[in-house]
């Protein structure tokens, strides 16, 4: 049926069986289309077959509605897809091939994927099917000299800084000057930048064709998908502004201090160059949001865009996980006294690992108690509470037995603090907070709550009626937070040992506690950052973990998992940290085996996992964050006598960082 209307439009097209589950037909094109256009072609197509066929085709990706029916997948014509080459291996044990047909074999009932014995048979005795096809279509493609220089010659007359360089001085002026662009990359990095200028606004900044395309967003990034912002297009900069912080001198263009709110990598799903930009943006610190960018007028007219946050794909009925939150506005421009679903979330500030020795002078620091459960910023208004996690997540719903919070809080309030659930004898049990995780139904959150209640452990106030306390020393927000918040119901304010390291260690060994945060008393809050102005001391070695993979138990274990395979995200991907197969309770091993099967994919995630502990692996997506406790590291880097402690759902993997202790 394809093969008809390609005829028809005067496209001869070649099969390619893909050497896994489908079937690609090829057609050369002489390249006056674009990928946009190419697509809407066969996105018409794949639609008009479908009108004709309801019973046989479908268009849509969604897999429910595949049932029965062939998939004409249209969405591969597009620039920023990939897809598997001719004759490229498939990864497998016995390789198949992406191999070319011929329509009269496609008609056989024995049709079947060839491996790469078959494939080199019939090359030999039949030549390449698709040189035909190819023939006179790919010489403009050539790295020939000729072409080469014209390729830089129009690289070079089309100078995409030279805007950039004539508004900047590069003897005045911090900001990255390079000569030229670096040249042609494909490269996704993007950053978003703070910028306090004249008046405050954001710089949202995507790399593309070896420059960083820059938008300035006056009024933030979008934290609603209800809601648009203004986008105006600038200038291009230079790839190496992705790392930029700093302060542009008085008098100078943009005069004023620059700082990284967000970075990373992204995905691009379109991009019309001028007129629209999709993109999956993944940061270091406020996660994975998608993002459109849409030009309001004619290229000619202006350089006003939107930016619009959009829902992730697939984000349709409920499926009992918590929904991510949305990233916060600039760092440190928290106010109370927004709508409550709308207010913005400051992310929490973090500790570094440490030991008291290392502190110097105690006098200079106040000491705190390490409370193991669940990060939390709780925003107080109008009576009313939302709680937000580490990682975005709206905990709200979830625990309603802290819907009173507001009742220990003179005025509306941003605090950070902790959800702990309390064993019999008065002490945090994360256990038993871990039955609280990933309730979605209201009538079983109704009932963990009567059998694992929780309790608020606030130990920062980071905005009050009085503004936004950010910047303020620790001994100032510590004070006004004793005024502004008092133990009541379901609230505790423990108490900061100031300058007496000892006893506070003392205390919280006593206490049967993971140990205590030292706190720089001079130090303001540096949200979403791990800083040295916080220490955590631990009473023994615990560390995050991304899981990566498991191996299969034996014996009472047969049909579950034996051992969990985890890792820890260095700079070359998932550094593989070990094997962990104790610490587990029986139901907790059926549901994570039951989570993890449906996670599975076919190639390890880390970067080196060893032969021994890769042979029986079941590979899966690392997507999911534990904690384990352990003896030491290894010289190594593997985690020795590791016991698992639980799931940490609060936590993304970009969040986790080695302990060195």
């Amino acid at each position: 049926m394809v093969k008809a209307i390609l005829d028809g439009m005067g496209l001869d097209a070649m099969p390619v069986t893909s050497g896994s589950k489908g079937i690609h037909l090829y057609a050369a094109l002489d390249g006056g289309q674009d990928s946009d256009a190419v697509s809407a072609v066969a996105h018409e197509l794949a639609r008009a077959l479908e009108a004709d066929h309801p019973d046989l085709v479908v268009s849509d990706m969604k897999k429910s509605l595949r049932a029965g029916k062939v998939l004409v997948d249209w969405s591969q014509n597009n620039g920023s897809k990939t897809t598997i080459a001719p004759y490229s291996l498939r990864g497998r044990a016995q390789p198949t091939v992406a191999a070319p047909r011929t329509w009269r074999e496609l008609a056989s009932t024995s049709l079947a994927q060839l491996d790469y014995r078959e494939v080199l048979r019939r090359v030999a005795r039949r030549g390449d099917p698709l040189a035909g096809l190819a023939a006179g279509h790919l010489d403009a493609l050539e790295p020939t000299r000729e072409h080469m220089a014209t390729f830089a010659t129009t690289e070079q007359s089309r100078d995409r800084l030279a805007r950039y360089r004539s508004m900047r001085d590069g003897a005045k002026t911090p900001e990255p000057v390079p000569d030229a662009v670096a040249g042609p990359s494909d490269g996704r990095s993007f950053v978003i930048q703070e910028h306090h200028a004249r008046r405050l606004h954001f710089d949202f900044r995507l790399e593309h064709d070896g420059v960083l395309v820059s938008w300035a967003l006056p009024k933030g990034v979008p934290t609603d998908p209800a809601q648009n912002h203004l986008a105006v297009q600038t200038e291009d900069h230079p790839l190496e502004y992705g790392t930029f912080e700093g302060t542009i001198p008085a008098g100078e263009y943009g005069a004023g201090e620059v700082s990284i709110w967000d970075s990373g990598t992204y995905e691009l799903e379109k991009w019309r160059e001028g007129a629209e930009v999709i993109a999956v943006l993944h940061g270091e610190r406020h996660g994975t949001n998608r993002y459109a960018l849409i030009r309001t007028r004619g290229r000619d007219e202006g350089n006003d865009w939107i930016i619009h946050l959009m829902a992730p794909e697939g984000d349709g009925a409920h499926d009992g996980r918590p929904r991510r939150g949305r990233s916060a506005v600039g760092r440190g421009r928290t106010t109370v006294g927004s709508a409550r679903r709308r207010s913005p979330t400051i992310e929490p500030m973090l500790a570094t690992a440490g030991a008291l020795d290392g502190l110097g002078d105690a006098a200079e620091w106040a000491f705190e108690m390490k409370w193991d459960g669940i990060r939390a910023i709780a925003t107080v208004e109008g009576g009313a509470v939302r709680l937000v996690s580490r990682n975005g997540v709206d905990l709200t719903d979830a625990y309603p037995d802290l819907a009173h919070v507001a009742d220990a809080v003179d005025g509306d309030a941003v605090l950070d603090g902790e959800i702990v659930a309390l064993d019999r004898t008065g002490r945090p049990d994360f256990g038993l907070l871990q039955t609280r995780m990933n309730l979605a139904r209201p009538a079983e959150i109704a009932v963990a709550a009567r059998t694992a209640p929780v309790h608020y452990v606030v130990f920062d106030l980071l905005a009050s009626v009085d503004g936004t306390h950010l910047d303020d020393a620790y001994d100032d927000r510590r004070a006004r937070l004793d005024r502004r918040v008092s133990t009541r119901g379901r609230v505790q304010v423990p108490p900061a040992f100031d300058g007496d390291a000892g006893a506070a260690l003392a205390s919280s060994r006593e206490l049967q506690l993971e140990g205590v945060i030292a706190k720089r008393r001079d130090s303001a809050y540096r949200t979403g950052r791990r800083t040295r102005d916080w220490i955590k001391v631990k009473h023994t070695a615990a560390q995050e973990v991304v899981i990566g993979g498991w191996r299969p138990g034996s014996g009472r274990r047969a049909g579950v998992i034996g051992s969990l395979l985890v890792g820890v995200p260095d700079g070359d991907g998932l550094a593989y940290a070990g094997r962990v197969g104790t610490g587990f309770g029986d139901r907790e091993l059926d549901e994570l085996t039951t989570r993890l099967r449906g996670m599975e994919r076919k190639t390890t995630p880390f970067s080196d996992v060893p032969r021994a502990d890769a042979s029986d692996a079941h590979w899966v997506s690392p997507t999911l964050v534990g904690e384990v406790e352990f003896a030491e590291w290894t010289s190594t880097g593997r985690l020795r006598q590791a016991s698992w402690r639980g799931l940490r759902p609060d936590k993304s993997p970009a969040d986790v960082v080695r302990e060195d202790r």
